[in-house]
Formats: structure tokens, sequence, C-alpha cells
């Protein structure tokens, strides 16, 4: 008598070439070359800096873009904010006597503040983001209800004067005298 596991072991292995046997792939398909290993496949392996480089380029996503792009601003910030010419000129818009010099101060600090910081900007996608801070920055001091001065020659208008009102407790003492 054999033993169990014989028989056993026995049965896999057929059943395995049955397996192969009756696969139609094989019997219809030719013989598979393997390629040939060429001798500059180890030219085509990037350097680690060009790696780095080509992560820094590829987006991982949209919060994760917007997170670098800060972080950049904030470092372009540190570096701008300390300068003497861009101390001097927000001390300057700051102790203006008028709204509108205070104004025009502005405008000219944030042109110098984000114009330095645009030349120490590496990527485009930072400069735009920087013209973009801009013209928040600026769009928050324009004031939409003051007239431009290239419309000084148009007529101002009259202001139409108030309705006087009524005295209704004077008038309630006229009747009584």
């Amino acid at each position: 008598m054999k033993p169990i596991w014989l028989t056993i072991s026995a049965g896999l292995v057929l059943t395995s070439y049955a397996q192969v046997a009756t696969d139609p792939e094989l019997q219809s398909s030719a013989p598979r070359s393997a390629p040939i290993p060429s001798a500059t496949a180890g030219a085509a392996v990037p350097e680690r800096a060009q790696i780095d480089e080509i992560f820094k380029q590829t987006s991982l996503g949209k919060e994760a873009d917007e997170r670098r792009l800060h972080i950049e601003w904030r470092q372009l910030q540190n570096q701008v904010v300390n300068d003497v010419d861009v101390v001097a000129a927000k001390r300057s818009a700051e102790t203006a006597r008028t709204d509108s010099t205070k104004r025009q101060r502005l405008r000219d600090y944030y042109d110098l503040y984000y114009g330095r910081m645009r030349v120490l900007a590496r990527s485009a996608e930072m400069k735009s983001a920087l013209d973009q801070l801009k013209i928040a920055h600026l769009s928050q001091i324009t004031q939409a209800r003051v007239r431009h001065e290239s419309d000084s020659e148009l007529p101002t208008p009259s202001p139409t004067p108030k309705k006087k009102k009524e005295n209704k407790r004077a008038k309630k003492f006229e009747g009584q005298g």
C-alpha cells in the first residue's frame, strides 16, 4: 500500500501538468524571447538632484501646492520685511496726515514690497501669486465713492436740500394762544 502523502503529491503534480497542457495560450503562441539588456541601462537612471527637481515640479494636489506657495511666500516675506527701504516706506504711510496721502504712500509701499519679493521669487507660479496678492492689497485702499483726479473737469453735482421737519409741538401751542 502506498502512503497517503505520496498519492496526494502525485495527484497535485498531475493536475498542475494537466492545467499547463490544456492552456490554449501556450499551445498557440510562439516562444517569447527575453528582452536583451542594453549597456546604456545605467545611464537612464537620473541623479538624485534631478529626481528632487522632478518632484518639486509635479503637483501633489491643490492643498499641497497652496501650502508650498504659502511657505515660499513666508520665506520671501521674512527676507524683505526688514529691508531698510521697505520699513521706511511703511513708516511713512503710517505717519501720513491725510487719507489721500496715506493711500498714495501705501501704494508706493506695496509696489516696493511686492517688487522686492518678486525679484527674489524663483518660480513663475510664485510670481503670479505675488501679483495677485499685490492686486488684493491695492484694491483694499481704493475708494469707490471718491472722484478720481482725471474726473476733475466734470461738474460737481449740487447737494439736494433736506426737507424741514414740521414742529408738531409748536403748532399745537400756536392754536391755543
